[in-house]
């Protein structure tokens, strides 16, 4: 049906992400390292890109070896810090301008639907069909706003959507079995610039329309209660903690 051409994780909640060629299943159906770590303010909620556009200046890069943080930030000197380093939530700290600190959770990270912590899925041409809509994004600022975890190719534009015709799904991807639960509903995040933040407008309004325009026709339209929804949350069972998903795994229906 489709192989997996693209893997990428987000270690920190809201921060730039990692691009890599496999990567391992928690325990909790997550991907490894995915939304691993947090920023939260005093009260314990998020700092994240819905609530703080700034956070969209911040460049960074984590190194899953050393699970090392570099970060370079308007008015900020850059730095390379251990995760776990104090140092870390200082700097978050002064650049937000109150007291931040990390939070970590190894089992299911921090996704923002609860209820499926599997990592989310779009293909390529989807991503390619979306920046048509826009003269002035490429396919790469797509792929930033959106934020997916894996990509697949060698299928046509939201053919992801067949991944939660069922309620839920069944599919597989190499040898992990999946559920696809719904079509991701979007923030947004996806209507600002990936690193200015700043705000598209009418981006929404357009997504909406054209995303009801291009639904395939064997797509059940219940589904959406709207239409500014795309990729494919996912649930998988506990019992795969430790396996692998790799470039090039196939993708099929079960």
């Amino acid at each position: 049906m489709g192989t997996v051409d693209r893997l990428e994780i987000f270690p920190i909640k809201s921060l730039d992400g990692c691009q890599v060629d496999q990567v391992a299943i928690t325990s909790g159906g997550a991907l490894e390292f995915d939304r691993r770590w947090a920023l939260v303010d005093a009260q314990g909620n998020f700092v994240n890109a819905k609530r703080y556009v700034q956070i969209h200046a911040i460049r960074s890069s984590f190194n899953l070896n050393t699970l090392e943080l570099n970060l370079i930030a308007p008015g900020m000197s850059e730095v390379t810090l251990a995760i776990n380093d104090p140092a870390l939530n200082n700097w978050f700290s002064k650049y937000f301008d109150q007291s931040i600190r990390i939070q970590q959770n190894t089992v299911i990270g921090f996704p923002d639907d609860t209820n499926s912590p599997g990592p989310t899925i779009i293909s390529t041409a989807s991503l390619q069909e979306i920046a048509s809509w826009y003269p002035n994004l490429s396919v790469s600022e797509i792929r930033r706003r959106l934020r997916c975890n894996i990509e697949i190719t060698g299928v046509s534009a939201f053919w992801e959507d067949r991944l939660f015709t069922n309620n839920p799904q069944n599919f597989s991807i190499g040898n992990i079995p999946f559920q696809g639960i719904n079509p991701c509903q979007r923030c947004i995040v996806p209507t600002r610039h990936a690193t200015t933040g700043t705000i598209d407008t009418g981006f929404q309004k357009t997504f909406g329309e054209r995303r009801s325009a291009t639904l395939p026709t064997e797509i059940d339209r219940s589904r959406f209660n709207h239409f500014y929804r795309v990729a494919v949350n996912t649930r998988l069972p506990a019992s795969i903690d430790g396996k692998t998903i790799q470039i090039g795994d196939s993708i099929q229906l079960v």
